[in-house]
């Protein structure tokens, strides 16, 4: 045989044993590589005759030909069956029936305040909103707070630049309302605020629902019969015994605690108080003309009782396992 059917038909077999592509370039170097065989015919045609030369030359350019055309070949099959194993791999079943889209649900602390300005619309109050970053006079010095009280430090109060803070509490909103609007005004106030703590029942930012009424002859009976009709009403007990007990607040004289029936014994759930007559004046409101009180309770705490929950984080935590429960 001559060496050159010789070396074409060795290379056809030498790639279709090349399993990869890895084994088929290494089969490849065997015969057209630098030191290939077929590079040595070539080599060996400067020793020829030129008729020779010429005659031989066509041979081995027709033999790299062969050649080239079966690792074209083999290549190809190998690129064919790695393109089949992996659609193999990703191959989806269409016969089997469809997973489906969980469906999502209401976050237990929205339902809650949801919940609270329903009741409260009931009665009668509308829905104020106001800004989460405030200044010193709203957050503080518009509600009575003294220059040097503890709530102003930054042990408990998130300071931003520009002497900016974030707001401690929605009563600002409160003082912002009185100040665009006449009397009389009955407003619950709810939203998101700040302040610097952090455990099992508080977090740095929870949500806090402040109710202010406004009117000639509004006392704190008014105040006893709508919290205890709210907390009644929220948590479905007709029974549900409220106590008031007293405090002190700035914005507020005189001013409760407020404290509900749990258990075996007692739970409190908001402050509360008749509306400070400074605070009055303060937004350009005659304290011997109008009078009314004002409350902030706490919707996570709320929510925390109504759904047995033991630990406010788990609020925050966005585990899709807890929040599946409510939807």
């Amino acid at each position: 045989m001559d060496p050159l059917e010789a070396i074409v038909d060795e290379a056809r077999r030498a790639f279709d044993a090349a399993a990869d592509a890895a084994a088929l370039e290494n089969a490849k170097a065997r015969f057209l590589g630098k030191a290939g065989a077929l590079t040595a015919q070539l080599k060996s045609l400067a020793a020829l005759a030129a008729d020779a030369r010429r005659e031989r030359g066509a041979a081995v350019n027709a033999a790299k030909a062969a050649i080239e055309s079966a690792l074209a070949a083999r290549r190809a099959a190998i690129d064919d069956a790695r393109l089949a194993r992996e659609l193999a791999a990703d191959a989806l079943d269409v016969t089997l029936p469809g997973r489906g889209a969980d469906r999502g649900g209401v976050h237990p602390l929205t339902r809650t305040l949801d919940r609270v300005e329903t009741l409260f619309r009931s009665m009668g109050f509308a829905v104020a909103q106001g800004p989460e970053i405030e200044d010193d006079f709203h957050n503080f010095t518009a509600l009575n707070t003294p220059a040097n009280h503890p709530a102003r430090s930054m042990h408990d109060t998130f300071y931003v630049e520009g002497g900016a803070l974030l707001r401690t509490h929605t009563s600002p909103v409160q003082v912002r309302y009185m100040e665009t609007h006449a009397p009389p005004i009955r407003i619950i106030a709810p939203g998101r605020v700040f302040r610097v703590d952090s455990d099992a029942t508080h977090s740095p930012m929870f949500h806090q629902v402040e109710g202010l009424w406004i009117d000639r002859d509004v006392t704190f009976a008014d105040l006893k019969g709508v919290i205890t009709e709210f907390l009644r009403r929220f948590f479905e007990r007709d029974d549900l015994a409220v106590r008031f007990r007293p405090s002190f607040f700035p914005f507020t004289e005189p001013s409760a605690e407020i404290d509900m029936s749990f258990g075996d014994g007692w739970l409190e759930i908001a402050g509360s108080g008749q509306v400070h007559p400074n605070v009055l004046r303060a937004v350009g409101i005659d304290p011997e003309a109008w009078q009314g009180f004002a409350f902030g309770m706490g919707p996570d705490r709320l929510a925390m009782l109504r759904y047995g929950i033991d630990d406010l984080r788990i609020f925050y935590e966005n585990d899709l396992r807890f929040l599946a429960q409510f939807r």
